[in-house]
């Protein structure tokens, strides 16, 4: 049964599709206790605490830290460019997009402490010792970094990225823990948070919006029984807020009230990846890709695939929707009608996994893979899907590559290593 507004006791949650190790780790760090976290973030320049390197600690450094790029930067020929940068980082990720960010002349990976460094040189400018709740994104918008409040009285805390100073805060109370911010417009940010039972549990969760200026709180909506507060994906469009979960609902949501303007439940979300495009919501669901209306949840158009090739995540930039299947074939598609644009069976032909995440600097579509073996960061014509070169630091760590971009350099995470490419 898809989402409502009131509490239901006689739902049966949808169990997740294909198990991936990484998104299990993502939820099950997501509900951990927080009993053993700092009892706040406060923000530093001076003082700062810093990102500790395994190297000193008789640990090794990824290959090429601190190395200087050589003339083969700029790549060609098929190879990858050389690393402008690469630093040993305090990330702790778990392969979803938003735990890898660019902002304010700073890049940032998830982790404790959370550091932000240089995007020119790598050097760190600021960190927040116990920074980051594991499992929780990193969500800007309004010039301004929201981070999960690692206290039990329903603290969300925006910092400034440039500075790591605190510049806003508010509170949904005593009765809330872990709240999350999700999504976030010009006006609100969107939170959701256990509500805390008596004994100390939580058998439910709310949907909060927060006033971005005063801090206040808007309104808020007890989601059913059975709903999850972890693995969610939002995002905002107009006075629409659309989110999904592991529990396979797919929500809408008026942003002035809060009121559900639509739910449905899905059959496989790719752990609920999906896009948005205008006034569509663009979900992959095994071998069919949907696009519904905002407004309405009115399906406008489906592409399907070969019966066992499914999609994976997609992603709408500069006005083309880009996904791949389980086949390896890529396809560039026009978000508002579905017509596919061009595909490529590049990816195939080299033998290489499909992305999960994609960014893109001019004429370039940069792919980051799941795995490492046959992955790494994939850079492809935008315009076809060729191949171009792939990059990988060859260090066999089984987390997901993720990948951020300033438009002059490619942030390329893997594990603890932070790589900066040139594009």
């Amino acid at each position: 049964m898809a989402e409502r507004n009131s509490t239901r006791d006689d739902r049966t949650p949808g169990e997740p599709g294909l198990s991936s190790r990484r998104r299990l780790l993502r939820l099950a760090a997501g509900g951990l206790t927080l009993a053993t976290l700092t009892a706040g973030v406060v923000g530093c320049d001076d003082g700062a605490v810093e990102a500790e390197d395994p190297a000193s600690a008789g640990g090794e450094k990824p290959k090429g830290e601190d190395e200087k790029p050589g003339d083969t930067a700029t790549g060609g020929g098929g190879k990858a460019p050389k690393p402008l940068w690469t630093k040993t980082t305090s990330a702790e990720t778990y392969g979803d997009n938003d735990e890898l960010v660019v902002a304010a002349g700073v890049v940032l990976a998830s982790g404790s402490p959370l550091a932000a460094l240089d995007t020119a040189t790598g050097r760190q400018k600021w960190s927040l010792p116990g920074g980051m709740i594991p499992g929780a994104p990193l969500l800007l918008g309004n010039e301004t970094l929201y981070l999960a409040g690692s206290r039990y009285d329903g603290t969300v805390t925006g910092y400034d990225p440039a500075s790591g100073k605190e510049t806003w805060r508010s509170r949904l109370g005593q009765g809330y823990r872990q709240p999350r911010p999700v999504a976030v417009d010009e006006t609100q940010v969107y939170v959701v948070a256990e509500i805390l039972e008596d004994d100390g549990s939580s058998k439910t969760n709310v949907i909060a919006a927060l006033d971005s200026g005063t801090g206040r709180i808007a309104w808020k909506e007890q989601r059913d029984l059975g709903t999850m507060q972890n693995g969610i994906h939002a995002a905002v469009r107009g006075r629409h807020l659309v989110y999904t979960d592991f529990m396979k609902n797919l929500t809408v949501r008026d942003t002035a009230t809060g009121g559900q303007v639509w739910t449905r439940k899905t059959t496989q979300t790719n752990y609920g990846f999906f896009a948005v495009h205008e006034d569509l919501v663009i979900v992959p669901q095994g071998n069919v890709l949907q696009a519904f209306d905002l407004s309405g949840g009115t399906e406008k158009w489906t592409l399907k695939s070969s019966e066992f090739d499914l999609f994976k995540e997609p992603a709408v930039l500069e006005d083309v929707l880009y996904i791949a299947d389980s086949a390896r074939t890529l396809r560039a598609v026009d978000p508002r009608t579905g017509k596919i644009l061009w595909q490529s069976a590049s990816l195939a032909d080299a033998g290489l996994q499909v992305p999960r995440q994609y960014v893109k600097v001019g004429d370039t579509l940069f792919g980051a893979t799941d795995l490492d073996a046959k992955g790494g960061i994939i850079a492809m014509d935008a315009k076809t899907g060729d191949v171009r070169w792939t990059f990988n630091d060859g260090s066999g760590d089984h987390h997901a590559w993720l990948a951020a971009t300033d438009g002059e350099r490619l942030f390329a995470l893997h594990g603890t290593a932070l790589h900066a490419l040139p594009v």
